[in-house]
């Protein structure tokens, strides 16, 4: 479920970065938050105790700031990398997360790991690297190696930020509540999200040309995103956020399905020349710069 979450929420991302030539990914996370907000937060206000809303914030209001900020901004960057980068890149980059993950339970969660839990994460950090240097190969092709580039270091950026709010969320739903987290980093994270929406991107929703499709995809979006932090609390607290995060590894093969038969993605023969690949899929991309898709 948590994977289908995450799969919707790229598959609209870059929907909107391709099709629609929409970019504005503060304005995407920003409905989830306002919508968390709505729920949780108002729910934190008429609680009692060391519950009530008021009563956190004076305790712990500068250590839910930094929680909201690293939420948003992982978002955001994410959200940002489908402008420069594909689909599958995104998804399969992200797993960038998990080593970063791994090290901050190491020493704030104090989690435990087997020698194979380390020679996976050597796999997993060379995966990131392989991808990496095809991604910068398969845009030199059209020139757009740059901006590939960019989009690569946005999506592990995004991840490590990812990791630290998830390390945060298995330490608050453990040891306090789901409500608390969901509640603050709703509060937090909308105004946050709300002051950088207005600097950031008022140009860009200016230049928005609205239409159903569009507003279909906004909701899509923020209903995938609103699901999947319903749920990820939920499982992080019977499993671990690694284990979460292993587990939804499953939404890079939604991503491959949809990234094939939605954008046009090719799994290249080995023995097609270079000359064979100068097709364009349907949203004029090389098939060239899908090239990574080899190395499934």
């Amino acid at each position: 479920m948590l994977s289908l979450c995450i799969c919707g929420t790229a598959i609209t991302s870059q929907y909107l970065a391709e099709r629609y030539k929409v970019n504005t990914p503060m304005l995407q996370s920003f409905i989830n938050y306002c919508l968390l907000f709505l729920i949780y937060t108002v729910m934190l206000a008429f609680q009692s105790g060391s519950d009530n809303l008021l009563y956190i914030l004076k305790k712990k209001w500068w250590k839910y700031i930094l929680l909201g900020l690293a939420d948003v901004e992982a978002n955001y960057l994410i959200v940002r990398a489908y402008q420069y980068t594909t689909l599958t890149s995104v998804q399969l980059l992200d797993c960038f997360g998990i080593p970063v993950l791994m090290a901050l339970s190491w020493f704030i969660l104090y989690a435990r790991y087997r020698v194979i839990h380390f020679i996976a994460v050597a796999v997993c950090l060379l995966g990131v690297g392989t991808m990496v240097g095809a991604d910068i190969l398969a845009g030199r092709e059209d020139n757009s190696g740059s901006d590939v580039l960019i989009g690569d270091v946005l999506v592990l950026l995004g991840a490590s930020l990812y990791a630290v709010s998830n390390v945060c969320e298995e330490y608050i739903v453990k040891k306090l509540s789901r409500q608390e987290f969901l509640g603050m980093v709703g509060l937090f994270g909308t105004i946050i999200s709300g002051i950088q929406l207005l600097i950031v991107e008022y140009k860009d929703l200016a230049s928005i040309h609205w239409d159903w499709k569009i507003a279909l995809l906004f909701v899509a979006f923020a209903l995938c995103m609103f699901c999947l932090y319903n749920f990820m609390p939920l499982v992080i607290k019977v499993t671990s956020a690694t284990s979460v995060n292993l587990g939804i590894l499953t939404a890079d093969l939604y991503s491959l399905f949809f990234g094939l038969f939605l954008f046009g993605y090719k799994i290249l023969d080995p023995k097609m020349k270079p000359s064979h690949l100068l097709g364009k899929n349907f949203f004029g991309h090389s098939l060239q710069e899908n090239s990574m898709l080899v190395l499934l």
